[in-house]
């Protein structure tokens, strides 16, 4: 890693810190006007403008740019192109004082660790509908040999900057969430609401975060499928990069484009078959919530108590302190914890009469004592035995359940069961259960990836149903009809068996 100059950010300590920081905040504030180079006015002017507000001498101000360019942060040149009528407007208007490479340098770094402080990041799932747009734009511009070539360059720059900020908020917010399941908030009020607010906010950014994901990892599949090569290739010419002395800027361009783009195959889809990040970002989520609601039980369980063990110990505390002699500590110390008298229990003696109360318990026969009690604090108590439940009734009903569902399934399954390939589009309309188990087919067939043939396969979770789906040529749309509604969508080759058999035999049972 490369060092960071020692007097790089000299100017953000010591008793001047806000004085320097305000006057690089004018210059920065110069330079978005164009004003590359300001003078002695110039720089009281931009002052009063970003909000410094106290009086400024000339000779503490130009104490305080003699030390700024010390520490290499400004430089200053004679402005010969000028006319000065006084010796005083010379003196004046003569020196330019302008921010270097290392000035802005310190300035942008300041401000980027200002705004990381007052920011507290988000997920959005709008940024990964955002990184699909630009993704599918960018294929059909490289499908479209007469496309712009700026034109690729500024969708590949928009791609890069939604990346950028999907990292950025991700890691701000989940240092936030971290920080907040750390946090021990004084008001409990506050504290439980802005937990119940971020178990509420993280259950809505997961809703369809798979869907999203998957969009995102196909679309970045059909640009790699066009070339990323010529996608850098062609952005490169748009960007227009401007001559550098002494070196081409253009293999340093490449090598950032390829970086920022092996960033996005390792959040969606990675080119070595790892997992993708952005499904540890799932988990992270989920384990969050489970955490926080576990957290907003303790709370709601703690505030439903009038009191607790550690409040009660710390007033008792507090009462020893300040019992006012050793007698006192003893009654204090006997009235909390029940010490006394061995017969103070509710254990006596077969005939208590028989043994006077002022007989010392080292003299008094002994009691028995239960063995239950010493164990678990308890005397035996003989209560009726509890009567058995009859659950006969409750395996009646479900078995009955379970024959009718698994009846159910052989028929869905019956009806479904293909011999050979047809189209989506021929089953036309169908029982909504049925419905159901084909969908749930589909859908497993779909989550996965096509083979070299095109062709997706999927098997049930138990394996003895398998689908296979296979591109329609000529594509179309399939329309399937139940009591309920109608589906409408791509129409694919279909052919649902048992594997190792050609058709689904009648009457077997899958998941």
């Amino acid at each position: 890693m490369r060092r960071v100059p020692p007097e790089m950010f000299r100017f953000t300590t010591g008793e001047r810190a806000e004085f320097y920081g305000a006057i690089l905040q004018a210059f920065g504030a110069a330079n978005e006007r164009l004003e590359t180079a300001l003078g002695l006015d110039g720089i009281r002017d931009r002052l009063r403008a970003v909000g410094w507000l106290d009086a400024v001498d000339d000779d503490g101000l130009q104490e305080a740019l003699r030390k700024l360019r010390e520490w290499q942060l400004l430089d200053v040149v004679q402005n010969h192109a000028e006319n000065y009528r006084t010796a005083e407007e010379y003196e004046r208007r003569n020196l330019q004082y302008s921010l270097t490479r290392r000035g802005e340098a310190a300035f942008a770094g300041v401000e980027h660790a200002l705004s990381v402080l007052a920011s507290t990041g988000a997920l959005q799932t709008a940024v990964l509908e955002a990184i699909t747009d630009r993704l599918d734009e960018l294929y059909v511009l490289l499908g479209d040999q007469v496309s712009s070539h700026r034109r690729v360059f500024t969708t590949l720059h928009e791609l890069e900057g939604h990346l950028e900020a999907l990292l950025a908020n991700t890691k701000a917010f989940n240092g936030e969430l971290q920080r907040l399941l750390r946090a021990e908030g004084a008001d409990l009020v506050t504290f439980r609401e802005v937990k119940a607010a971020t178990v509420a906010y993280l259950q809505e950014f997961l809703v369809n975060l798979d869907q999203r994901s998957r969009a995102v990892a196909g679309a970045v599949e059909r640009v790699e499928q066009r070339g990323v090569s010529l996608l850098h290739e062609r952005a490169l010419r748009g960007a227009e990069l401007p001559p550098v002395a002494g070196s081409d800027p253009a293999p340093a361009w490449l090598e950032r484009r390829r970086a920022r783009w092996e960033g996005l195959q390792a959040w969606f889809r990675p080119a070595d078959g790892s997992r993708p990040r952005v499904e540890q970002l799932h988990d992270v989520a989920r384990r969050a919530i489970v955490t926080l609601l576990q957290v907003l039980d303790r709370i709601t369980e703690s505030r439903r108590r009038s009191s607790s063990a550690v409040q009660d110990f710390r007033e008792l505390a507090r009462w020893f302190a300040a019992a006012p002699g050793e007698d006192d500590l003893h009654r204090l110390w006997s009235a909390v914890f029940g010490l006394g008298s061995a017969r103070h229990a509710h254990l006596a003696h077969p005939d208590p009469e028989l043994v006077p109360s002022s007989s010392s318990w080292a003299e008094a026969p002994p009691v028995e004592v239960s063995a239950l009690l010493r164990a678990s604090g308890r005397t035996e108590r003989f209560t009726r035995t509890g009567k058995v439940r009859d659950i006969g009734g409750i395996k009646a009903a479900r078995t009955e359940r379970a024959r009718k569902e698994r009846a159910e399934l052989e028929a869905a399954w019956d009806v479904l069961g293909t011999e050979g390939t047809v189209r989506l589009s021929g089953f036309g309309t169908l029982d909504h259960a049925v419905f159901e188990r084909l969908l749930d087919l589909l859908g497993r067939a779909l989550a996965v990836r096509p083979d070299s043939c095109g062709a997706r396969r999927a098997v049930t979770s138990d394996g003895r149903v398998e689908v296979v789906l296979r591109p329609l040529p000529g594509g179309g749309r399939a329309v399937l009809r139940t009591p309920r509604g109608r589906l409408e969508g791509p129409d694919y080759l279909v052919e649902i068996r048992s594997p190792g058999s050609a058709r689904l035999p009648a009457g077997q049972e899958a998941g």
